[in-house]
């Protein structure tokens, strides 16, 4: 987390600093998406593990409360759950079946997934329901050569025999189309997580406009060697150029400049 953004509030009585950074740059990751109009009245979710230093042990994670945009999260009112969707901070808040089920089970089922990012935006949920998902004709798209999956809609995702196909589907493929509804993504830290979905959903908002133009027909293709040489010339995915960080952080600075409440 942004230690500067840290350093301008007050650690609550009784939390681990570990905790309460980890709330920050969570609820800084909300605002975000309600400022790039990432959001779907008020729902959707994104969740954060805690670290082993806060949980000694056993996976936690903090999501989103129920009934709350994602403009009113703050750092203070985000949920702490468990794998079984027990409060475990005396919140008040509610928790969405929908959202703990799918992020429950990833946050469980691949190790490296400590953050988890769900969205409905028109762009994504529209090339989730194409035929062909998702082609191999911009950009955007050649930076995920090798890292997309994706998973067949099986309704609403409150059922939690969902789950093991919901991982099966993922492999470890960390940007994921759920066909019929909508994007995913996963990552080791907020700002990875952040660009593999931001590259995901421009990848789509490119899509809708090309086959808007003249359909997949028109789209030039690009080559495989190309694309999977984009994957590995990308900087924003790998640890060693920072993953994310630089343009995470950037986006947290216009969320201060329009509204800090998020840090209460």
């Amino acid at each position: 987390m942004n230690a500067a953004l840290q350093a301008t509030t007050v650690l609550p009585p009784g939390m681990h600093p570990d905790e309460w950074a980890t709330r920050l740059e969570l609820a800084a990751c909300y605002r975000v998406f309600a400022m790039l109009g990432w959001t779907e009245m008020i729902y959707n979710h994104i969740t954060l593990r805690l670290p082993d230093s806060v949980t000694i042990g056993e996976k936690q994670f903090l999501i989103n409360p129920f009934g709350l945009h994602y403009s009113e999260v703050t750092a203070s009112n985000l949920v702490k759950i468990n794998l079984k969707g027990e409060v475990l901070d005396g919140s008040s808040h509610r928790v969405n079946p929908a959202g703990f089920t799918v992020h429950a089970a990833i946050h469980d089922g691949l190790p490296g997934a400590h953050c988890v990012m769900h969205t409905h935006t028109t762009a994504g949920v529209a090339v989730a329901c194409l035929k062909d998902g998702l082609q191999q004709t911009n950009f955007y798209t050649a930076q995920l050569h090798g890292m997309l999956a994706y998973h067949d809609f099986e309704g609403i995702t409150i059922h939690a025999e969902e789950a093991p196909r919901l991982l099966k589907s993922i492999g470890n493929k960390p940007a994921v189309i759920l066909r019929n509804h909508g994007l995913l993504a996963w990552g080791a830290t907020v700002p990875q997580t952040f660009a593999i979905l931001w590259t995901l959903q421009r990848a789509c908002e490119i899509q809708l406009a090309t086959f808007s133009m003249g359909g997949a027909a028109a789209a030039i293709p690009v080559a495989e060697a190309i694309a999977a040489r984009c994957t590995r010339d990308a900087l924003q995915f790998s640890p060693d150029h920072g993953a994310g960080r630089d343009v995470f952080d950037a986006l947290v600075r216009q969320v201060n400049r329009l509204d800090s409440s998020y840090l209460e």
